[in-house]
């Protein structure tokens, strides 16, 4: 009987562990999530505010865009040195490109490359955290992507990371938006009101990603039609957080 009792133990833990284990998972795998869309979100929030009059409205955003990202890095507890380190240069460069003058001469010819760089490299230290579960990387990439289009908008092109041509971040929309259409698919708009409009949000927006020409230097759309930076930025922001608080499994 105590021998039966214990085998019952056995198995009733071994169901539990797996719940007991998910929560903690799921909370560490949202704070890499949130960090990549808030570092993403950050280096957008700059380039409006360069790229559209030095608005306060915009530099604010940007703040209040490096608040939620600097929360996420300090309360993370996995956090390695290397992370808070190219955090730091993030956050350094971000605000170094907001303090540059309203003139084309006063910000240094090399500096946008050096943007790309800094946020590149803090996503690539945040997705070496998150190991090999990348089924929710679906907002970073349309936040990214976001950036690229932002970038090409207003200081030239993005430079993406040629040596990781197999992941998000050293794509541009010729392998971003098949992939992000590729994930869309696979969910089920008709009995999910919230994930039909999020479609629906996307098909409005990939509209314009698809038409950013990134395979061309003359920084021309591929249609002709004027880059439209500020409707992008609203509807990429608005998509993420409607994935986001779908919680996919």
């Amino acid at each position: 009987m105590n021998h039966r009792k214990w085998l019952w133990m056995v198995v009733l833990l071994a169901c539990w562990f797996p719940a007991l284990l998910n929560p903690a998972h799921a909370q560490t795998y949202t704070a890499l999530e949130s960090m990549q869309i808030h570092a993403n979100r950050a280096t957008s929030s700059l380039l409006l505010y360069r790229g559209e009059g030095f608005q306060k409205a915009h530099l604010a955003r940007m703040e209040s865009d490096l608040k939620a990202l600097a929360d996420r890095v300090d309360s993370f507890p996995g956090a390695r040195n290397d992370l808070n380190q190219l955090h730091q240069v993030l956050q350094t460069t971000l605000r170094e490109g907001a303090s540059f003058g309203r003139k084309e001469d006063d910000m240094p010819w090399g500096w946008p490359l050096q943007m790309s760089k800094a946020l590149r490299d803090f996503l690539t230290a945040v997705r070496s955290q998150q190991g090999a579960n990348v089924r929710a990387e679906l907002p970073a990439k349309v936040e990214y992507l976001t950036v690229q289009y932002l970038s090409r908008a207003y200081v030239g092109s993005f430079e993406t990371a040629r040596e990781q041509p197999d992941t998000y971040l050293g794509q541009d929309e010729r392998r971003l938006v098949p992939s992000i259409d590729e994930q869309l698919a696979a969910l089920d708009g008709k009995s999910n009101v919230a994930i039909a409009k999020l479609k629906t949000r996307w098909e409005f927006l990939k509209v314009a990603l698809e038409d950013m020409n990134s395979g061309n230097n003359s920084f021309n759309t591929a249609s002709g039609r004027a880059f439209a930076p500020i409707m992008v930025d609203r509807h990429a922001r608005s998509l993420s957080d409607q994935w986001m608080a779908l919680a996919p499994d």
